[in-house]
C-alpha cells in the first residue's frame, strides 16, 4: 500500500488541532442541517487559485466546482455525463444559491495552451476538446495587431468568463432564476503574482479593481 502524502497528513493534523475547535460546533450544525450556501464559484483546478482561500470563506460558504479554465459548456440535454453540468444544476434547482460566480486567473496553463497551440492540447485528447468549448463554430482566436503576447493572453483568459457567463445563460433553470431575480451572475479574474482581485461590470464590460468598487 502506498504512503499518503505526508504533507497532507501534517496539513490535517494542523486543522485538526488549531481551526477545528473553533469551528467544530459549525461542523455539528452542517452534518445535521445539511449545506446551504449562496454562491456558488465555477473556478480553474489550478493549485494557486483556490476560492476558499481567496475569499476567506468557512466551511459551508461556498459551492465550487473546478475544471481547466473555469469553463461553462453550453447546455446540451444529451445522453453523456456532464459535470460541470451536474453541479450546476444541483446549486441552483436543490441548494438555491443566490450568486453564481465565474472566477478566471492570470497564468491560465488551459488558456495558454489553447492560444499557443501546443501539446497536450491536440484534437484527440480530453483538453484539446475541452478548451474547443471555449469558441463557437467558425469563431477565429488570435493575437491583434500591436498586442504583446502577454496582453492577448489576459484578453483570451478573461474572455473565457465572459464566453461562460453567456453559456450560464443557456441553461434554462439559470435563465428563468435570473430572469424571475432569484439569482445574479458575476465575474471575476484573479491575479496570481500580486493577489489582486477583479470584479466584472457587467454594464462596462470590463473588469475592475476591488479597490474601485464601492
Amino acid at each position: 500500500m502506498t504512503a499518503f502524502p505526508q504533507r497532507l497528513l501534517e496539513g490535517y493534523k494542523a486543522f485538526a488541532t488549531q481551526r477545528l475547535p473553533t469551528e467544530q460546533t459549525r461542523y455539528r450544525d452542517l452534518s445535521v442541517k445539511g449545506q446551504s450556501p449562496e454562491v456558488m464559484v465555477i473556478g480553474c483546478c489550478d493549485s494557486r487559485v483556490s476560492p476558499e482561500v481567496i475569499f476567506d470563506v468557512g466551511p459551508g460558504e461556498l459551492f465550487v466546482v473546478r475544471n481547466i479554465a473555469n469553463l461553462v459548456p453550453v447546455y446540451q440535454p444529451d445522453g453523456n455525463a456532464h459535470g460541470v453540468s451536474a453541479a450546476l444544476e444541483y446549486a441552483v434547482k436543490v441548494l438555491r444559491t443566490k450568486h453564481i460566480v465565474v472566477l478566471g486567473h492570470a497564468q491560465c496553463g488551459g488558456i495558454r495552451a489553447f492560444v499557443d497551440k501546443i501539446e497536450p492540447l491536440t484534437p484527440g485528447d480530453f483538453i484539446g476538446k475541452w478548451m474547443q468549448m471555449f469558441i463557437k463554430p467558425g469563431e477565429v482566436v488570435e493575437q491583434r495587431e500591436h498586442e504583446t503576447m502577454a496582453q492577448f493572453v489576459e484578453r483570451i483568459e478573461k474572455a473565457a468568463v465572459f464566453r461562460s457567463l453567456e453559456n450560464l445563460m443557456t441553461f434554462p433553470f439559470v435563465r428563468k432564476a435570473v430572469d424571475a431575480g432569484q439569482m445574479q451572475l458575476h465575474g471575476a479574474y484573479f491575479g496570481v503574482a500580486e493577489g489582486s482581485l477583479f470584479v466584472l461590470d457587467q454594464v462596462a464590460k470590463e473588469f475592475k479593481s476591488v479597490r474601485d468598487v464601492a
